[in-house]
């Protein structure tokens, strides 16, 4: 239920809050130690990206339609918080995706601290809001998941990680962000 589906995205966004922290500490000591770093860590952050695209793309690509699952029973919403952070606890590939992601905002001549904060407070409200859309989707228009809908946001989504991916990469070769 949409209660629940909130209460689980709650917990997706406070693990990503810990994943951030963490992450933004690793960016910061790199940023410290060494511009060759830096850089490295650009090229592997838009070669990953690049890889998530080609992934999703090739996912949406291969799938079916899928059909809905019928919502739960109203439940306590300490549960799916629980889940939904244990969920995302349990995803290696999150806290990669924050260490590549995050060195591509940060502008290591400036006060990184502040840029992290900003970074964290913006990424974890930009989250909240597309996963509680999630929830309201499914909510309301569960048709959208047998349709062809999912498979097309997918294959736009990789696209867009792709081009992300792109666009890094010169960034890392002309040294823009290198301390």
């Amino acid at each position: 239920g949409g209660r629940a589906g909130i209460a689980g995205a709650l917990g997706i966004v406070a693990c990503n809050s810990v994943y951030f922290l963490l992450s933004a500490a690793g960016v910061a000591a790199v940023i410290a130690a060494s511009g060759r770093l830096f850089t490295g860590l650009t090229w592997i952050g838009a070669a990953y990206l690049a890889w998530l695209g080609i992934r999703m793309i090739v996912t949406a690509a291969r799938s079916e339609r899928i059909r809905a699952p019928e919502p739960a029973a109203a439940t306590s919403l300490s549960g799916p918080l629980w889940k939904g952070f244990a969920v995302q606890a349990s995803n290696p590939k999150a806290i990669a995706f924050f260490v590549a992601l995050l060195p591509q905002f940060v502008d290591p001549r400036a006060s990184v601290a502040t840029q992290v904060a900003i970074l964290a407070v913006t990424s974890m409200a930009i989250e909240l809001g597309v996963l509680t859309s999630y929830v309201w989707l499914t909510g309301r228009a569960r048709a959208l998941a047998q349709s062809a809908w999912p498979r097309g946001i997918k294959i736009c989504a990789g696209g867009l990680l792709i081009a992300a991916g792109a666009r890094l990469a010169p960034d890392a070769v002309q040294g823009r962000r290198n301390p």
